[in-house]
């Protein structure tokens, strides 16, 4: 005797499996979903060298502070008066003679390059920083929307900070049309 199923039922039966299966294994979602979106870190600093044959250096210490991470500290070597791009870049590598090894701005939603606070932009996009008559830039910026270790989507922990030979345009895609990267440091946790 030969049984046959009813060729609905074999088509219900697939459809099911299949629904079932487009949705990955419970130990698959939770490790995807295991980095947290809230800093972890409390401290980082970024020890910027040089970069590009400049003679720009600095250093940076990192905090998380209410919807982002605050940046302040000290860059030395700029022309006096000048303004400069400052940006997170993707890559914790600064390895490159004109550091080049720290890929493009950090942009982790895929956005266009533009001006931090005015629309959207990359999140590794800063305000231009601007030495004073010794040629020191006292930086005091905040960066909304990341977060400083956890791993998350938007952690800035371990990427680099650079600073570039001219002032960024905000408009100019991807980058700004900022010029050499003269100084690059790695975000480096601390604590």
């Amino acid at each position: 005797m030969q049984f046959r199923i009813p060729a609905a039922l074999v088509m219900a039966t697939f459809l099911g499996l299949a629904g079932c299966a487009s949705q990955p294994p419970a130990a698959t979602r939770s490790a995807s979903s295991s980095a947290t979106a809230v800093s972890t870190a409390r401290q980082a600093v970024a020890n910027l060298a040089s970069a590009s044959s400049s003679l720009v250096s600095g250093r940076l210490l990192l905090q998380p502070m209410g919807d982002g991470v605050h940046i302040t500290g000290e860059i030395g070597g700029l022309p006096p008066g000048s303004s400069h791009g400052f940006h997170i870049h993707e890559k914790g590598d600064c390895s490159a003679v004109d550091a080049s090894s720290a890929g493009g701005h950090f942009n982790p939603t895929l956005q266009p390059h533009g001006r931090a606070g005015n629309g959207p932009h990359h999140a590794g996009d800063n305000d231009n920083l601007v030495a004073d008559a010794s040629g020191v830039a006292h930086v005091n910026a905040h960066v909304a929307g990341v977060t400083l270790g956890g791993g998350a989507s938007n952690d800035i922990a371990g990427r680099a900070l650079i600073v570039h030979a001219a002032a960024d345009d905000y408009a100019s895609q991807p980058a700004g049309n900022a010029g050499a990267r003269v100084a690059c440091g790695v975000i480096r946790v601390t604590r």
